[in-house]
């Protein structure tokens, strides 16, 4: 099973709860409708990976966004993760009607940076995703269409979360290919502190 850090401590999620369309200019960018209710989709263990892997089976596109581990009840700690794209197939089975597993969930379409602990979300978290030393998304709580807590409340609805379990709260606008050889670099902050930065070099 494929594991995670906070705070240098390893733990291995059960799963991945994602949610689809959460930035109203991310869903312009992709041509997207609003949706009448939250779009949520899973990923399994096998998804996460510290590695990003410009290609598997197609060219794969990249999704940044803020990260919450769950656990006794609450968000405990944050983060920041790619949600990796198949996005040819992704179009491919959107047009036929069918379900996007096979180009969201496939194995290295998760991958994390290390997790803080949080006692509490600050409204004012944000992040901050470069390439190459260019800012190229930007997300926060005050842009997003679903906040946490909802988010929360939704999945509790209808699914059990295990302790250690994974939520994504969608992609902000900026989306794009992922290019082998570029530097990604994820800044996490509030207004008071920087609370985590991380850099990958994509595979």
């Amino acid at each position: 099973m494929n594991t995670i850090c906070i705070n240098k401590k390893t733990i291995t999620p059960s799963k991945i709860v994602c949610v689809g369309r959460n930035y109203y200019a991310h869903i312009s960018e992709l041509n997207n409708e609003i949706p009448d209710q939250m779009v949520l989709f899973s990923k399994p263990n096998s998804a996460i990976s510290h590695e990003l892997n410009s290609y598997h089976q197609e060219p794969v596109h990249y999704e940044g966004e803020l990260a919450f581990v769950f656990e006794n009840g609450r968000f405990s700690a944050v983060g920041f993760g790619f949600d990796l794209t198949k996005r040819a197939l992704q179009s491919q089975l959107k047009k036929k009607s069918l379900p996007w597993e096979r180009a969201k969930s496939f194995n290295g379409s998760a991958v994390f940076s290390e997790f803080i602990s949080i006692e509490n979300i600050d409204p004012s978290l944000s992040f901050a995703l470069s390439i190459n030393g260019v800012v190229a998304q930007q997300g926060n709580l005050e842009l997003m269409i679903h906040s946490p807590e909802k988010i929360l409340k939704e999945i509790q609805s209808f699914m059990h979360l295990e302790d250690g379990d994974i939520v994504m709260t969608g992609t902000p606008k900026g989306v794009g290919v992922l290019e082998s050889g570029d530097v990604y670099q994820v800044l996490i902050k509030n207004d008071q502190e920087i609370l985590l930065e991380q850099q990958w070099i994509a595979q």
